[in-house]
């Protein structure tokens, strides 16, 4: 194995000044993706206030708890993105992910998109994986990888990354759906052809203690692009659930929050918001059944849809489901798994929203939207 490459003493010795305001713009064309005191710019999709902060030389620090991800306000098809990261701690995990979707997939803590691998080198390198800049689509999202090993994921040509707490420079370029990643000043990933290839660009949350700084973007001119190339724009979902705890929920009696996933135990009784939601709005839940699961239900406005494997578009015990549903007027419209499942009647004008299970269950991914 190649030996392992250091950072040049320019690059350690980069200035560890506050980021200029995220409206700045330098002369090269660069502006900062944060301002180096809060989240401006940027949506918490599924993760805790207590993720994300920054510390007094404005780096931006994860705590990597729980698993998910914040994402950008805006959109971007072809651009420049740099930054420098280290891992507090050896065996760290994150990411980086470009051309994603608003919200998480289906059953899952990240989104569909392209994501640029940020694993700290004690993480060890396997047939399936590195540590030194793998490029892979993941959730639904296609790449035709450069320097595959049969798969999807593109494997770098070189290790040049420097392990934990030291400083790493990445420079991601992404032109009309081709990725490349330069670690520590040299390209040695690439991908092409990926969908989406226009989208949000995310930072994620995976158990690794994360500094960032100098995270700074170049806008390049669009081009021509299909529709079914630009990832699910914003539908102004916001989460329900933290992913550390069951804040906003009342009396988690027999629920564990494990992660990014909140568990009903056997003995578990409903799990109800705290909120009241009213007049027309969205929702989306993500449950998956075990084979002791039995019949447990989704009550919104006061009307109870049972979550068994009798439900229409449903998947089998042990997969994940999607229920997104929309209220207009007093009529719940539900989708299970982009399947239409029916209509229902509401039997109030208000309520909360509440998990009811009928044994142990996984449920994951609470969004809630206003409608227009």
């Amino acid at each position: 194995m190649p030996k392992l490459l250091r950072l040049t003493p320019c690059l350690l010795a980069a200035s560890l000044a506050l980021p200029a305001p995220a409206s700045a713009e330098d002369d090269d064309g660069f502006r900062p993706l944060f301002n180096g005191k809060d989240l401006t710019g940027w949506v918490e999709v599924n993760t805790a206030p207590s993720t994300w902060s920054f510390n007094e030389e404005g780096y931006l620090v994860c705590s990597g708890k729980p698993i998910g991800e914040i994402r950008t306000e805006k959109m971007y098809q072809n651009f420049i993105l740099e930054l420098e990261w280290r891992h507090l701690k050896p065996k760290g995990n994150a990411g980086i992910f470009v051309w994603a979707d608003d919200i998480t997939a289906r059953g899952q803590p990240f989104h569909r998109g392209i994501e640029v691998q940020v694993l700290e080198n004690a993480y060890g390198d396997t047939q399936s994986h590195t540590t030194h800049g793998d490029i892979f689509p993941i959730h639904g999202a296609t790449m035709e990888p450069v320097n595959g090993r049969g798969g999807s994921r593109a494997f770098p040509t070189e290790f040049r990354s420097n392990p934990s707490p030291e400083w790493n420079h990445y420079r991601i370029e992404c032109r009309d759906g081709d990725i490349s990643l330069a670690v520590n000043g040299k390209v040695v990933t690439r991908g092409k052809n990926c969908s989406p290839r226009k989208g949000y660009l995310c930072v994620e949350s995976e158990g690794g203690i994360v500094h960032y700084r100098n995270v700074r973007l170049k806008e390049l001119p669009d081009t021509p692009i299909e529709p079914e190339h630009i990832a699910i724009a914003d539908r102004g979902y916001r989460c329900l659930y933290t992913g550390v705890d069951f804040s906003g929920w009342k009396e988690a009696d027999g629920w564990e929050s494990k992660d990014w996933v909140m568990v009903s135990k056997a003995d578990a009784k409903p799990l109800e918001t705290d909120e009241i939601f009213s007049g027309d709005f969205g929702f989306i839940v993500d449950v998956k059944l075990g084979e002791k699961s039995g019949a447990p239900k989704l009550t919104v406005r006061g009307v109870s849809v049972p979550l068994d494997a009798t439900l229409k578009g449903a998947e089998p015990v042990g997969k994940w489901n999607r229920i997104e549903g929309t209220i207009k007027g007093d009529i719940l419209s539900l989708k299970v798994n982009e399947t239409e499942a029916g209509d229902f009647s509401t039997l109030s004008e208000k309520g909360p929203i509440a998990l009811v299970p009928d044994g142990p269950v996984d449920w994951a991914n609470p969004y809630v939207r206003a409608l227009p």
